[in-house]
């Protein structure tokens, strides 16, 4: 699996690793996202060991291959982050839409295999719930809406039966607790806000710590989409505001 990995060219000490998963609704995109990502931004402004996974896309490969993808690529950071330069104390996972989705998914199974530790998970508004939720029903956002989203997660689970597993949808998780801190960020418009809303409730109600940034629109997406805007620049500045108050804690 081709995994792109971004480093400093002179660095010192052991820094955090940061696996940045590509969103694209489990049916697009590309690892190469990630040098227009939050996860780069992250990793330049405050040092940061990248790595982000070309995962099995849905049309090809249907879920639970992205997963497994991911945790590969999150158990290689791990067994190897002695010749990474990884401080193991510091691993981060976060991601865009589905690659939301997919970091908040792999933080609940790293935590159920207990093998590795997630120290912090940045879900940017994450495509977390397969069932529709207040905004996901009946959308006309820009960008992604109701009619992607259902297209997005029939193929995602077309080889699921019966019960969806939280793994495949995080939103179908019941006990949140012992999950690492979250940071999260979402336009009011667009179809992931209740859902987003709704985890970051959820992780709270189970003692976790979590905030989250609320913008008006409905533009998906938009601190990629159309980063020359003051919302989006005041979106990343947060985040990594964020990012450098709790990477020091941990």
């Amino acid at each position: 699996m081709k995994t792109i990995l971004l480093e400093p060219q002179e660095r010192k000490e052991k820094l955090p690793g940061i696996l940045w998963i590509h969103g694209g609704g489990y049916m697009m995109g590309m690892a190469s996202m990630v040098f227009v990502s939050c996860g780069k931004l992250i990793a330049e402004r405050h040092g940061a060991i990248v790595l982000s996974p070309e995962y099995a896309l849905a049309y090809k490969a249907p879920y639970p291959a992205a997963l497994q993808d991911c945790y590969a690529v999150l158990e290689y950071m791990w067994d190897h982050a002695e010749e990474l330069g990884i401080d193991k104390d510091k691993i981060i996972v976060g991601g865009e839409s589905a690659g939301g989705g997919l970091a908040a998914a792999l933080c609940i199974y790293a935590r159920d295999m207990g093998k590795i530790r997630v120290a912090m998970q940045l879900p940017l508004y994450p495509m977390l719930d397969c069932f529709d939720t207040e905004s996901s029903r009946n959308n006309r956002g820009k960008i992604w809406n109701t009619r992607r989203n259902h297209w997005g997660w029939k193929h995602y689970l077309k080889d699921v039966e019966g019960e969806i597993p939280p793994y495949a949808s995080a939103a179908r998780e019941s006990d949140y607790s012992k999950l690492p801190y979250c940071y999260t960020y979402v336009c009011d418009g667009e179809p992931f806000y209740q859902e987003t809303l709704t985890y970051v409730e959820d992780l709270r109600r189970a003692g976790v710590e979590a905030d989250v940034d609320i913008y008006e629109g409905d533009v998906h997406a938009f601190d990629m989409l159309c980063p020359w805007t003051r919302k989006a620049r005041m979106a990343k500045e947060k985040l990594c505001d964020i990012y450098a108050d709790h990477i020091d804690l941990i």
